[in-house]
């Protein structure tokens, strides 16, 4: 189609909302889109096949291997990498983002949300892999959109989530 035919607001590509507590990636150029709170968003980047992953965790780690999910970011993040190593990526052209990590309700440095984003920081420096771009902390609640094929991120900062924003694809039902 020539160029003056398109339509500026179509976009060509998957869309997919992820869920606390899930990871998701593909090869295929997706819109990934994530409500947060406390909970931590990393992105990481294939540079070099240009494809991503998305891993959302709600809480930093847990130490019993017969209750580990990827709702805890010790498990999510290596889970994400493994993923990525085991679909062709390698390590050494990961690069990842990080967002989220806020915490509304208090003014304490050790929050849910600050360690969460250690956690995150700490997994991605042990396997060597850089942070290029983070938006983390602070007191607000971040809506975001990842483009999985050119590491585009968008963060809108709010003040309040509503329930309608954890769910959105169920809300108008």
């Amino acid at each position: 189609m020539p160029l003056g035919d398109q339509n500026p607001h179509e976009i060509d590509c998957y869309q997919y909302f992820l869920k606390p507590g899930y990871i998701y990636f593909s090869q295929e150029p997706t819109l990934i889109h994530t409500v947060l709170g406390s909970a931590v968003t990393v992105c990481l980047w294939d540079r070099k096949n240009r494809y991503a992953g998305v891993a959302h965790f709600l809480y930093p780690a847990i130490s019993q291997p017969n209750k580990a999910t990827t709702q805890y970011g010790n498990v999510a993040v290596l889970t994400l990498i493994k993923l990525m190593i085991s679909d062709g990526s390698e390590k050494s052209f990961l690069e990842a983002q990080l967002f989220g990590g806020g915490d509304p309700f208090s003014n304490q440095s050790e929050t849910l949300g600050n360690q969460n984003i250690q956690m995150a920081k700490t997994i991605l420096a042990q396997q060597c892999i850089p942070i290029t771009s983070e938006d983390v902390g602070g007191s607000k609640g971040r809506k975001l959109v990842f483009k999985s094929d050119t590491n585009e991120a968008v963060v809108l900062k709010v003040d309040r989530l509503r329930q309608a924003d954890w769910f959105p694809y169920t809300a108008a039902e």
